[in-house]
C-alpha cells in the first residue's frame, strides 16, 4: 500500500501518512518511568503495538528514594519513527523523560553513546581447546567466574562489538550457552538525564 493509499483509507497512524525514503537504523532510548507493576509491560507494549522490534533491553532501579527505574531500549526505525515512538512515550503517564542517546550522540559529534553490555559465556573442552580459550579470554580480558576441568564461565563487559567477538571465537572452541544483559547506555559528557 503505498502512502497516498494509506492516507486515503484513513488508518489513523501517522506511519503511513508520511513516504519514508530514509533506511531505518538502530537507536538506543533512554525511558525515566516510576517504578510500579506493568510500566515496563505498557511501555514496551507501545513498540509491538506498532510492529518494531527491540533488539535490546535492560531495565533497573536508578533512585530508591524516589522508586524511578530507567529502561534502556534499543529499536531500529526511521528518525520520523522514532521521533513518533518518542513523543507517545511521553505522553504516559508513568513516564518521566524520554531521551535518543543515539540522536544526542551526534549533534555532540560523536557516532554513539556510551554503551557497555555484560555477557556470562560457558564453555566446555579439555586439553588444547581448554588452554586456547583461557588465552583468548585473557586477551579479551574475561574473568573466569566458575570452573570445573571440564568447563568455563567467563564474564565479559564491554562494548556489543567487543561482546558478540568473544562469543564468535569461543564458538568452535566448545561454547554451550551465552547469557547476555544488554545494552546499558548514558549519553556521553557531563549532562545526565
Amino acid at each position: 500500500m503505498n502512502a497516498k493509499k494509506a492516507h486515503q483509507s484513513g488508518t489513523g497512524s501517522a506511519y503511513f501518512i508520511v513516504e519514508e525514503t530514509e533506511k531505518p537504523r538502530s537507536h538506543v532510548l533512554a525511558v525515566l518511568v516510576d517504578n510500579q507493576p506493568g510500566v515496563l509491560a505498557r511501555v514496551i507494549g507501545l513498540f509491538s503495538g506498532r510492529g518494531y522490534n527491540i533488539e535490546s533491553l535492560t531495565v533497573s532501579e536508578t533512585s530508591h528514594d524516589k522508586h524511578l527505574s530507567r529502561i534502556t531500549v534499543v529499536s531500529s526505525g526511521t528518525l520520523h519513527v522514532l521521533d513518533q515512538i518518542k513523543k507517545q512515550l511521553e505522553r504516559m503517564v508513568p513516564v518521566h523523560r524520554v531521551i535518543d542517546l543515539t540522536l544526542i550522540a551526534e549533534l555532540k559529534g560523536y557516532e554513539k553513546p556510551l554503551e557497555r553490555e555484560l555477557a556470562m559465556v560457558k564453555v566446555a573442552g579439555k586439553g588444547e581447546n581448554r588452554v586456547e580459550a583461557m588465552r583468548l579470554a585473557d586477551a579479551f580480558r574475561a574473568q573466569v567466574i566458575d570452573a570445573s576441568t571440564e568447563h568455563f564461565t567467563f564474564e565479559i563487559t564491554g562494548r556489543i562489538s567487543k561482546v558478540e567477538q568473544f562469543i564468535a571465537i569461543m564458538e568452535p572452541l566448545g561454547l554451550v550457552e551465552v547469557c547476555r544483559t544488554g545494552v546499558a547506555a548514558v549519553s556521553r559528557g557531563k549532562d545526565g538525564m
